[in-house]
Formats: structure tokens, C-alpha cells, sequence
């Protein structure tokens, strides 16, 4: 879901602003577009299915961190749009030496002082069928792609006007 939400956006941003050349990316597995928006600035959409460590490449030196994805949490039904703060994740973290997700590459780069976001915003969508590997989403999870995308906009939009407050 996340990877078709990230084009999406990407199509939407064209229009919005201007592509601009992202800059290199050291991992072949992650494509950076990069768009120049009137009143907002710079933004990067990265689209990686990468784990771990290698997300530091994309969460260091960033200013905000928009992660769009599909979660299961049991509460809601399949296809419902979720904004969720870096704190909504709680739970138990690193529940394996042999992963390391996203939250927990952010607690490495804070604690080794990395430039990382304090701002993390995860707009994700309650996933219909988790157990199967690939194919294609189920209808509910594809027709919430629209409303991520609005949704991710308004948060870019939302996050320039703060700044400049």
C-alpha cells in the first residue's frame, strides 16, 4: 500500500510543484523523487520496502518524517485511515536482536546524536489481509490510497504553515 500511496503522491506533487534532482541514493532498493513546493520548500518521497539500518539513509537530515504504510492493529476494519504519532506506537521495542524496524532505527540515530525528526507522522491504513505475501491489495486497503494521499498532502501543507508561524 505504501509504495502505490508514495506514486500517488508523487503524480500529486508534480502538479503542485516542481521535480527538482533528488539527491544520490546510496541503496539501488530506494527511489527518491524530489519536488520543490511554492510556500512549503523541498520534499522527498522515498519509496523502499528496506528495513533497519538502511532506513537511516532516508530519516537522516530530514526535518519531518511522513511514513505511509499499512498497519494491523485489530481495532478498526480493513481499509480505515489512521494518523498515528511516533508515541501512538508504543509497545515493546527491538523484541528481537535480529530485527530492527523503523522506530527502532530512529532510537539508534538519537542515540548516537544523528539528525533525525522529532516530528514523525505515520498515516497508515488498516490492513484487510496481512497474511498474504504480495498480490494485490484488497479492495478496501486500495480505496483508501486516495485519502492517504490528501491526507499526506494536507500534513505537508500543515507542516510548512507551522514553520513559518
Amino acid at each position: 500500500m505504501g509504495i502505490v500511496a508514495a506514486r500517488w503522491l508523487c503524480r500529486r506533487l508534480a502538479v503542485a510543484g516542481t521535480p527538482v534532482p533528488p539527491g544520490p541514493s546510496l541503496d539501488a532498493a530506494m527511489t527518491v523523487e524530489a519536488f520543490e513546493l511554492p510556500r512549503v520548500g523541498p520534499v522527498e518521497v522515498v519509496e523502499t520496502a528496506l528495513t533497519g539500518m538502511y532506513l537511516l539513509e532516508a530519516v537522516v537530515g530530514a526535518s519531518r518524517l511522513i511514513v505511509v504504510d499499512s498497519v494491523v492493529t485489530g481495532a478498526t476494519d480493513p481499509g480505515t485511515v489512521l494518523e498515528l504519532e511516533e508515541s501512538d506506537l508504543g509497545g515493546p521495542r527491538g523484541s528481537s536482536p535480529h530485527y530492527i524496524g523503523l522506530l527502532e532505527t530512529l532510537d539508534v540515530a538519537r542515540a548516537l546524536g544523528l539528525e533525525v525528526p522529532d516530528d514523525v507522522v505515520f498515516v497508515a491504513v488498516e490492513a484487510g489481509d496481512y497474511m498474504t505475501v504480495g498480490g494485490e491489495m484488497t479492495d478496501s486497503v486500495a480505496a483508501a490510497v486516495p485519502v492517504v494521499v490528501e491526507r499526506v498532502m494536507a500534513l505537508i501543507q500543515d507542516g510548512a504553515a507551522r514553520a513559518c508561524a
